[in-house]
């Protein structure tokens, strides 16, 4: 199933609608919080350069601070929603102080196009085919302000009932990021294919999208507890979580 952004993934994740599924590091934070039966079962590289925060080129905002006052489109719970809030923090910007306009990329994208938000934060394809339609003007990206991970996460009782199946299909994703990683143009080409997204702008993501999979390791955990620490300050989120508690552990780790 194709999905636009993470919380909807989130979302058929809880209800058993889908047993897989991989999203950034913001949405099983919400997830969690909000009480969703998920598990991070695996580990995956950033969104990285395929990930920013952006503006068109005629724009009179140079940098993250000029973000101050302005209307910026995100969706909410998303990995780009991170970025937002990480790269306001690191320019010295109360969050509070952006109009943040909540919105999924394909409404977005409209917004953009019409002027109706001043900046947009996303990922890729959808940073990349605003990359090819505009030559915005790049103010930050997320390999330049964050060093989180991304994850495939399971429903819990699905993990659990079927950790076969868990792990034989972590070892096959394995296997194909393996292959994707030396092979971007036929990645681009069968994305392509399957979206309807322009090829340039599906190998432009291909190009600087890292492949790999990996497990949940402590120091992960901890990076990512520390945005789900930063989201619960900020009343993004609405109480603490301990991220531990939501990593599936396969049979026979400790």
């Amino acid at each position: 199933m194709e999905f636009t952004a993470g919380p909807p993934i989130v979302e058929a994740l809880n209800v058993g609608s889908i047993d897989l599924g991989w999203t950034g590091d913001a949405p099983p934070i919400f997830g969690q919080s909000a009480g969703a039966a998920i598990s991070y079962v695996a580990a995956l590289p950033s969104n990285g350069k395929g990930e920013a925060i952006f503006v068109k080129p005629g724009s009179d905002i140079k940098t993250v601070a000029d973000l101050k006052g302005k209307k910026v489109g995100v969706g909410k719970g998303t990995s780009a929603h991170n970025l937002l809030v990480a790269a306001l923090e690191k320019a010295g910007v109360d969050f509070k102080d952006i109009t943040p306009v909540y919105l999924g990329p394909p409404d977005a994208a409209a917004a953009f196009a019409s002027d109706k938000i001043d900046a947009w934060a996303v990922w890729d394809p959808y940073f990349a085919i605003a990359e090819t339609r505009y030559k915005p003007r790049v103010l930050t990206t997320s390999a330049e302000t964050l060093n989180v991970k991304t994850y495939f996460l399971a429903n819990s009782k699905f993990a659990n009932a079927h950790p076969d199946a868990v792990t034989t299909t972590i070892a096959a994703l394995k296997e194909a990021a393996d292959w994707a990683s030396v092979n971007r143009d036929k990645v681009a080409q069968a994305l392509h294919d399957v979206t309807n997204v322009p090829l340039e702008a599906q190998t432009l993501a291909a190009n600087r999208s890292d492949f790999d999979i990996g497990p949940v390791t402590p120091e992960i955990i901890k990076s990512q507890q520390e945005t789900a620490d930063r989201f619960f300050k900020l009343g993004l989120i609405p109480k603490k979580i301990d991220v531990a508690e939501a990593v599936w552990k396969a049979p026979g780790t400790n």
